[in-house]
């Protein structure tokens, strides 16, 4: 599981620069952050269906409040969690969402590679991170997508910090070096978002990618 800290504040995202962005939603409501691998299926967190039966996706969206021609709203047609996936632990904490339909990709709703190859993120590398959640220390759910660029750490050097396990209010959203997600945010503790005390952690999407291809074939 690569782990982050912050490396810069938040801020408003450029409406539509991340078009692969999701907000998986429950009544409506967003509660976990999400993001289009292809056509039909979006990659998320595994814990955020723990108490959550049936889900909707919006694709399109920048501003989840505002009723736009934008916004995509897609019903879940199946759930794919990952079979070893453990809610005490949050280990192989990682979900695919098959929707109903195809989404129709166009500027604003289009889906993000994911790595071919397992392999590691190099310590000290700057990636980003993006969500309507909280991201920062206190601070309030955005209703516009806001973004941060975060500093990969050494594995152990998270290891050593961690006593604890809890989740932010952006789980199941991208960790995305360059153009390509990366990882998935699975917990962090919602006092010290992304800091170096207790750092973000996401679950390595390359140790996944057998389990990916079984169910949505051949991606990028």
């Amino acid at each position: 599981m690569p782990s982050t800290e912050a490396s810069s504040s938040h801020k408003e995202a450029k409406p539509h620069s991340r078009p692969y962005m999701v907000s998986v939603q429950f009544k409506e409501q967003h509660f976990c952050g999400g993001f289009l691998v292809s056509e039909r299926f979006v990659m998320t967190a595994a814990h955020c269906r723990n108490n959550s039966p049936v889900l909707t996706v919006v694709l399109g969206a920048h501003e989840l409040q505002k009723k736009s021609g934008n916004l995509v709203r897609i019903k879940v047609e199946s759930y794919h969690q990952h079979p070893d996936y453990s809610s005490k632990s949050f280990q192989n904490d990682i979900l695919l969402l098959k929707l109903e339909k195809n989404a129709q990709l166009n500027d604003n709703i289009k889906w993000i590679s994911i790595p071919t190859e397992e392999g590691d993120i190099e310590a000290g590398s700057v990636c980003s991170v993006a969500g309507w959640g909280r991201l920062e220390t206190n601070g309030k759910e955005s209703d516009r997508l806001m973004e941060t660029n975060v500093t990969v750490m050494n594995n152990n050097k998270c290891e050593s910090k961690w006593t604890k396990e809890d989740f932010s209010g952006d789980s199941g959203g991208p960790l995305v070096c360059g153009n390509t997600a990366v990882g998935v945010t699975s917990f962090g503790d919602p006092d010290l978002c992304n800091s170096p005390e207790l750092p973000e952690v996401y679950t390595k999407i390359s140790a996944y990618l057998q389990w990916i291809k079984s169910i949505i074939g051949n991606v990028n």
